[in-house]
């Protein structure tokens, strides 16, 4: 998606979690309304947007949605065990919702300006410890990171999302996360906040 494209109209899904930008989200899909948003996206080839709730739940009467949030495109269909339909989404470029509506079957869709990218920075010596702890939360909790390239693990950008997304943050921790435009201080609020999760 180009950054270049000053604005779009997209379905949006509130959700009580944070997609980052080249991340896996599984989803579960069982309202009409996310159906037919998933049947939209697979016509279209287009994405839909991921917002963390700010207020309501995932299910029911439409919730409010962050004002930052991530395109995600569908990469897998499935049937769950228990009927349902599950998908799995991938998560691209960030995104600043302008305006939202509310369609009569309650799908949310937004007016959204896409932020540029964030570039491509080498991690910097000071951090190179949060690389090494965050190789063994892949080997420990995301098998499907473990064949990445290892260069992926000198990038600051992507060290700093994955570690967001496989750290226990509170909610609001991983809001800011996303929201943080310069990787360097995204790197260090999170050194700053491992210690919470040390072991005595």
């Amino acid at each position: 998606m180009s950054a270049s494209m000053s604005h779009l109209e997209l379905p949006l899904f509130p959700l009580g979690t944070v997609l980052y930008p080249e991340g896996q989200l599984q989803l579960r899909i069982f309202e009409r309304r996310y159906l037919d948003m998933v049947r939209e996206c697979a016509r279209t080839g287009g994405p839909f947007g991921v917002c963390l709730i700010l207020r309501g739940q995932e299910a029911g009467e439409p919730a409010t949605p962050a004002a930052v949030g991530t395109l995600a495109s569908i990469v897998d269909f499935h049937n769950r065990e228990d009927g349902l339909l599950g998908i799995v989404a991938q998560g691209e470029q960030r995104f600043r919702v302008r305006r939202t509506r509310v369609r009569d079957d309650g799908l949310v869709r937004g007016e959204v300006e896409p932020w540029p990218d964030e570039p491509r920075l080498a991690m910097p010596a000071e951090f190179a410890l949060l690389s090494t702890i965050l190789e063994r939360l892949v080997a420990n909790m995301a098998p499907h990171l473990r064949q990445v390239p290892q260069y992926l693990y000198d990038d600051a950008s992507w060290v700093g999302f994955r570690l967001a997304e496989l750290l226990p943050l509170q909610i609001e921790e991983q809001q800011r996360m996303l929201e943080l435009n310069d990787p360097v201080q995204r790197l260090a609020e999170l050194r700053d906040i491992l210690p919470r999760f040390q072991k005595d």
